[in-house]
């Protein structure tokens, strides 16, 4: 069912979209705990350098490894030559605010902008020479306080009770913001959005199960498709989106 919206609901939909600053536990560095949770050996709370590696395979490859939404792919000369010729600090700028289909921060708002910047000098290294990085330098941007506002657990949530809570949210303009990177494109094995094939063991699971692995992440998906300011209502807009094409 369609559901019509005014201007200020579609406003307050992007104010919720934008990266809310960053979350960090006391004594560590923002984004550590996330790039050391998932593999990466990042020390830089011990003094140490940041891993860039492990924040770039785990919020960058997905789209940098498979040229998803125009990324350019990581050692591909040609299609880097034009972007390094504006500088290492324009590169990480973009990455640290967002540029074109790329959100801010790879749409990872916990890692810092040192973080940010280590991944990109991972990320450019074979296509150009990389400044020496130095650790606990200025921020490329400025950042806010970190929010859990709206973040509710959706285990046990009944289906009435999931068309209440996203009663009025514009599931496609979520998608088109958080979810299309990979699902317009199949990166990282996404299902494709409208491929009734690829969706149907999926819908098997039931929509709950969906709205789960959304909200959590679920193998090569990051929890909230890597950005955990949107609330669990608003994933779940965007799950409905996507699966009411197949449908």
């Amino acid at each position: 069912m369609a559901v019509a919206q005014d201007d200020a609901a579609h406003d307050a939909i992007a104010e919720r979209l934008k990266p809310v600053g960053e979350l960090c536990l006391q004594g560590e560095d923002c984004g550590t705990a996330m790039a050391a949770a998932s593999g990466g050996d990042s020390s830089a709370s011990a003094g140490g350098a940041i891993d860039g590696a492990g924040i770039y395979n785990n919020v960058c490859m997905a789209c940098h490894e498979t040229g998803a939404a125009g990324a350019p792919i990581r050692g591909d000369e040609a299609a880097w030559s034009e972007r390094t010729g504006k500088g290492f600090e324009t590169l990480v700028s973009h990455a640290v605010n967002g540029f074109n289909a790329m959100p801010a921060k790879g749409g990872n708002p916990s890692l810092s902008d040192e973080e940010v910047q280590a991944a990109v000098a991972h990320l450019v290294e074979p296509v150009m020479d990389v400044p020496a990085q130095e650790s606990g330098g200025e921020s490329a941007s400025a950042s806010g306080e970190a929010s859990t506002e709206g973040e509710a657990s959706a285990e046990g949530a009944s289906e009435t009770s999931a068309e209440a809570a996203t009663a009025g949210i514009d599931g496609e303009a979520i998608y088109n913001t958080a979810c299309m990177a990979c699902h317009a494109t199949g990166a990282a094995g996404a299902p494709v959005k409208g491929d009734a094939e690829a969706w149907a063991t999926r819908l098997e699971k039931g929509t709950e199960t969906l709205y789960s692995h959304a909200i959590n992440g679920f193998n090569a998906m990051p929890a909230k498709g890597g950005n955990t300011s949107l609330s669990d209502a608003e994933v779940q807009a965007a799950v409905d989106h996507m699966v009411g094409a197949v449908q």
